[in-house]
């Protein structure tokens, strides 16, 4: 950084902030600054969330309004992060956006190599780590006052303003903050064909005589979730999160038919410095980037199958993670067992736990990058090991099963690649899970999943380079606002093999099609059609469903 960048005056604040402050433009470069924070060093005024344009190195608006991206040179998401520095109308400003406020934590001026973000001296801009922004309603930009700063993302759908006690369903201590979510996913299958292997196998699987899949047409509540998230208001918070959901529907944390409500989130993330945080409770573990992702916002209804059966999803251990690189490299280790939770120390299961993410390419604008990712994950398998799961239709038998596996250990290995160019989006995952079961033949399973996904309407998902997934899909105009909202379309084939050495667990292709619209960023509605191919019991079987979801989140 230069020296004038490191020495400048804390910013001198306008009053009050009730509209736009504008001044006239002139031609030339424009940067547009979303979600920039900035206070009153004097404290008459509450900290405010607005938006900066700068024209030709003059600052000509300060906004708590939407500010159109039309002919912008640069627009980038500042995230909430902090300004200091001056703003004066029709001058050449000079500031600093940091990720952290120095107000809470002055160590951060001491070191701006780590904390700054984005940097402008005499309107020029001089350091820039944000991502470009997308367009969005206001209601989405504000959503932007606090950070959250853990690897893993927010349960359910906890707005990054999770600290903030503006919400009816918020509230905001000294001790603490946070904020009541919840989401409800309502489900209506029916499947659409059957051939006469299909029907065998499924007679086979389920036991009941029949075999036809349309005795599981009909709708569901998918999901019912609901959690509390916020902050433990220390010097450096920490963030806590809690969340939970009824069993009968669950998918990825509990196997169980039951009715009971299951808490499959509950940890503290506690940050360490140096973009260091450590997490620890019952949370997910730190492998792919599609079991990472918030289910409710992922292009699909369900996770590909191979994810589902090869990769479990939330387990109580500890996390590590950090970034590099400025920021195009995220790390994660952690170490689990259920032990504290099932009570059971001498039966109960070990896994260690990695993952490394890299950005090899990212575009100046960053409205393109490649994304690359490895993981690996070993258990000591005391419990057993046991992979199944649905053709990722939940209202379903299971279609493969291996059954209980008694091995000495195992070893799942992930890799990730993602390209993201604006509004489009190509993605795919192997996993190989290796068994250490001589007994068994020592049996390998593998699959593979490949996604398309294209928001129609322009939009471009987020990228989180705290841990590497990519981010739920922003609204830029919700027919709130006379918009049509956001609509996207998706084509996935995934692959699963469960079939090796002495287990003859099956072996599944599934085709897919979806289409989803975002009416606003908290009511959508979804269409998935799936054609499956099933091999197993030396049948090979065909069949195929289409789900229709309404979902509703509370935020």
């Amino acid at each position: 950084m230069r020296n004038t960048c490191t020495t400048i005056a804390m910013i001198a604040m306008f009053a009050g902030f009730a509209g736009t402050v504008s001044a006239q433009s002139s031609d030339g470069d424009t940067v547009l600054l979303r979600n920039v924070k900035i206070f009153d060093r004097q404290g008459i005024t509450e900290d405010v969330i607005v938006n900066l344009l700068i024209e030709a190195g003059m600052l000509q608006i300060v906004s708590k309004d939407e500010i159109s991206s039309d002919g912008i040179d640069l627009v980038v998401d500042a995230e909430g992060g902090t300004l200091i520095g001056e703003l004066v109308l029709t001058e050449r400003p000079s500031f600093l956006i940091l990720d952290q406020d120095p107000r809470q934590d002055f160590s951060v001026l001491l070191d701006t190599k780590e904390h700054i973000h984005f940097a402008v001296e005499n309107g020029e801009v001089i350091e820039n780590h944000l991502a470009a922004a997308v367009e969005s309603s206001p209601e989405v930009s504000e959503k932007k006052q606090s950070k959250w700063f853990a690897y893993t993302p927010p349960p359910i759908a906890l707005p990054l303003d999770y600290a903030s006690g503006s919400k009816w369903n918020a509230w905001q201590g000294k001790a603490i903050s946070g904020i009541f979510v919840g989401g409800l996913a309502l489900d209506r299958t029916h499947w659409l064909s059957q051939d006469a292997a299909s029907l065998q196998q499924v007679d086979r699987i389920t036991g009941q005589g029949g075999g036809d899949l349309t005795e599981f047409d009909g709708g569901e509540i998918r999901a019912f979730r609901a959690g509390v998230g916020g902050t433990l208001n220390f010097k450096k918070p920490w963030i806590f999160a809690i969340a939970g959901a009824t069993n009968a529907f669950g998918k990825g944390f509990d196997k169980e038919e039951s009715d009971d409500f299951t808490f499959f989130d509950y940890r503290l993330d506690i940050p360490l410095g140096k973009g260091l945080s450590l997490a620890v409770g019952n949370q997910k573990e730190p492998i792919s980037m599609e079991r990472l992702a918030g289910m409710v916002y992922l292009p699909w209804q369900e996770r590909s199958a191979v994810a589902d059966a090869l990769a479990p999803s939330r387990n109580f251990g500890v996390v590590l993670s950090g970034t590099g690189f400025s920021r195009r490299m995220t790390w994660a280790g952690g170490v689990f067992n259920d032990s504290i939770i099932t009570g059971d120390s001498d039966n109960s299961a070990s896994q260690v736990i990695g993952r490394v993410t890299v950005l090899p390419y990212l575009s100046d604008d960053e409205s393109q990058l490649l994304h690359l990712g490895l993981g690996v994950r070993h258990t000591d398998a005391k419990q057993g090991l046991r992979f199944l799961t649905e053709p990722e239709i939940n209202q379903s038998p299971l279609f493969v099963d291996t059954g209980v596996l008694e091995a000495d250990s195992a070893t799942l290995y992930n890799l990730e690649a993602s390209w993201r160019g604006g509004p489009f989006w190509l993605t795919g995952e192997y996993f190989r899970q290796e068994v250490d079961a001589p007994e068994l033949g020592n049996p390998t399973f593998d699959g593979f999943y490949l996604s398309a996904n294209w928001i129609l309407t322009g939009e471009m998902r987020p990228y989180n380079k705290r841990s590497g997934v990519i981010d739920r899909v922003p609204i830029a105009q919700s027919v709130y606002q006379g918009g049509i909202g956001t609509w996207e379309a998706a084509i996935r084939f995934s692959s699963l093999d469960l079939t090796d050495g002495a287990i003859e667990g099956g072996e599944m292709d599934i085709l897919s099609l979806g289409l989803n619209w975002w009416l606003t960023g908290t009511f959508s509605l979804g269409l998935n059609v799936r054609h499956i191919t099933l091999d197993r019991f030396g049948e090979r079987g065909d069949s195929s469903a289409a789900n229709l979801r309404l979902l509703l989140v509370l935020e």
